[in-house]
């Protein structure tokens, strides 16, 4: 981004749609997976939606225009008695890498999750996502836990 301009993180908004959309299509696309049409729209039903379990969205600004987005819910957990955040999508567009866009979407999502009263708040990357996890690095701390799922 020229300039190298302040980064502003902001509340998701329905209007945000089209450039939330080329967003989180960046992201997928850096996964090397896709998502279909309907998953689209009920993602963003979800993160306009005012229900307690439904995502929440932060968008990361430079000179106005979006170039980074941070899906995160909260959720109960066996182990504490307040809700946990768990932070399942953040994405910085390429031209936007390098500016600080991530710690400050992360940093975000902390505050967000302190004012829940969320005290943990948790993510997953890539073991070979080596540029993310210099920044995970920086601001988190890795835990010794391996994610299973079910087999596709």
């Amino acid at each position: 981004m020229a300039g190298n301009t302040a980064t502003k993180i902001r509340p998701f908004r329905s209007t945000d749609r089209s450039d939330w959309e080329a967003l989180w299509t960046g992201y997928l696309e850096f996964y090397g997976t896709s998502v279909t049409p309907e998953v689209y729209e009920a993602t963003f039903e979800r993160l306009i939606g005012t229900d307690a379990q439904d995502y929440n969205c932060l968008i990361a600004e430079m000179d106005g225009k979006p170039v980074g987005l941070a899906h995160y819910l909260f959720h109960r957990h066996c182990w504490r008695i307040e809700n946990v955040c768990y932070l399942q999508d953040l994405y910085a567009a390429p031209a936007a890498r390098g500016l600080g866009v991530g710690r400050k979407l992360i940093e975000a999502v902390y505050a967000a999750a302190d004012a829940a009263g969320a005290a943990q708040v948790y993510w997953m990357t890539e073991e070979d996502n080596h540029v993310g996890r210099q920044l995970y690095d920086r601001i988190g701390q890795v835990t010794k836990f391996i994610k299973y799922q079910r087999p596709a």
